[in-house]
């Protein structure tokens, strides 16, 4: 079990530690621990609540009403979430039983089969990533395993290589990109997603991947001269550094639009330097990328 502070719930839900003791003493939302020496600690059924409550209060309802519900009905609204009626979401709910199961050749059957009738880029767009989010918030209700969710980005990240390495050549004369992760930052699926999409739209990449603290960017700029720089910021840095963060890159990179996707970078209130842009959704990276050219080449 889990021993958290109250700042480590407040930088891993988003909720300020005001907030979360309130919501504590006013509906007994949480049941810390306190040790010798009089401080509250949270264990992981603390944290995975706290998140659940997090998912349905930003979908419009109330804490009062969320905070009379157990667990068990937390976790099914939280889980309902998803339940649309969108097109694809028969071969969302066979990959997630394939998921479940650890049934890799199914999963690959099932991905390799949405790839050949929709095309790579629409089955990540609207199969790969609806899927994601799903496990994202079944994580939260607490009915899925870091071992199921590694399997699936172990076996998306190998198609996405596969996919982009399949792609044409790109001439350096064309539109230049650095893309990177910040320093102990491992989540990889969108930034190799964005590498795609920007070679398949005839654009050069430079692809430095997980894991690069900025001392590793110093002689990035003038090496190669980007036009653009993103990065995805999913857990690092800090969620209280990611306008300093931001301010470090636009320094080593000053004339190069930067880009800065993922959930850190979408907090409300949050200042970024000049020609800096966030994307709220992969489509709007799509929509950026998409503007400097006429038709994608073809995979």
């Amino acid at each position: 079990m889990g021993h958290f502070s109250i700042s480590d719930l407040e930088q891993l839900s988003g909720i300020k530690a005001h907030t979360i003791r309130m919501w504590e003493q006013r509906y007994g939302l949480l049941h810390p621990v306190r040790t010798a020496t009089n401080i509250r600690t949270y264990c992981d059924d603390d944290l995975r609540r706290l998140l659940n409550v997090t998912t349905l209060c930003g979908r419009g309802q109330r804490i009062s009403q969320v905070a009379r519900l157990t667990d068990a009905e937390i976790s099914e609204a939280v889980l309902a979430c998803c339940d649309d009626s969108h097109d694809y979401h028969r071969q969302v709910n066979a990959l997630l039983a394939a998921m479940l199961g650890f049934d890799e050749p199914r999963l690959d059957q099932l991905l390799s089969e949405a790839t050949a009738r929709l095309g790579f880029e629409n089955m990540m767009l609207r199969v790969a990533y609806p899927l994601l989010q799903r496990i994202g918030l079944m994580w939260l209700a607490g009915t899925v395993d870091l071992g199921q969710e590694h399997m699936l980005a172990h076996l998306l990240r190998q198609k996405l290589l596969a996919a982009t390495d399949a792609l044409p050549k790109v001439p350096t004369t064309a539109r230049r990109w650095v893309l990177f992760l910040p320093g102990d930052e491992l989540h990889e699926l969108a930034l190799l997603f964005m590498n795609y999409l920007l070679r398949a739209r005839g654009q050069h990449t430079l692809y430095l991947g997980q894991n690069l603290p900025t001392v590793g960017l110093t002689n990035v700029n003038a090496a190669y001269r980007p036009d653009a720089v993103a990065t995805v910021l999913t857990t690092q840095p800090e969620r209280g550094r990611v306008a300093e963060y931001a301010r470090e890159l636009r320094a080593l990179f000053p004339e190069a639009q930067l880009v800065v996707y993922g959930p850190l970078a979408r907090q409300e209130g949050l200042e970024l330097p000049a020609n800096c842009v966030s994307p709220l959704l992969m489509t709007d990276f799509l929509a950026l990328i998409s503007a400097e050219v006429t038709e994608p080449v073809a995979a």
